[in-house]
């Protein structure tokens, strides 16, 4: 009489973990268009929300001759079969002038997919004093199967960047927003690649 407890509740907790695993999946898919209301919203650029009462980047973009080093990352998140680089790991960029840096994206896989870049900046007290006016991050990209495209950030630190920092770090990471599974299941391995 004993024997059916311990199989249902094993039946119990096999169905309480595969609806956790399911929940888990859909917040991932999730992740993406609530970032982009969220930014939306707030009209954030970043993941990092701006305190009240912090001065607004756009009244400081006169160029000064204070020299910074921004440094440039990109990453794939698992399941895009993309290859994505900067055209150039650093940059020394004079604050308050607007500067142009490119990367290249391609997809690897044998059908269009579809990404969001979700940016961050590092340090995070960096991030209210890099002003993006242009990014690939602020829509979806969709390419073709085989396509490679260049993608522009236009960006400029504004002169209230804090005196300590004198480097900092743009990164970007690319999230499959297709909600296919068996399209992810096809794609291919992706090689390691680095910036150029």
């Amino acid at each position: 009489m004993d024997e059916p407890k311990p199989k249902a509740r094993n039946k119990r907790t096999a169905w309480m973990l595969s609806l956790l695993v399911a929940g888990m999946f859909g917040f991932g898919f999730a992740l993406v268009p609530l970032y982009g209301l969220i930014c939306q919203v707030t009209g954030i650029q970043s993941a990092v929300i701006a305190k009240p009462g912090s001065s607004n980047p756009t009244s400081a973009l006169a160029a000064t001759d204070r020299v910074v080093t921004v440094k440039f990352d990109a990453t794939v998140n698992d399941g895009l079969p993309w290859a994505f680089v900067p055209s150039v790991n650093k940059l020394q960029v004079r604050v308050g002038q607007p500067q142009t840096v490119n990367y290249q994206v391609r997809n690897l896989a044998d059908h269009p997919v579809t990404g969001q870049a979700i940016p961050a900046v590092a340090p995070w007290q960096a991030t209210n004093h890099f002003s993006k006016s242009e990014c690939f991050c602020f829509t979806r990209q969709t390419l073709e199967a085989g396509e490679v495209r260049e993608m522009p950030v236009l960006f400029v630190i504004t002169s209230e960047l804090p005196e300590g920092i004198d480097s900092l770090t743009l990164s970007y990471t690319f999230m499959n927003v297709n909600q296919d599974p068996v399209a992810e299941e096809s794609a291919p391995t992706l090689p390691t690649i680095t910036g150029g």
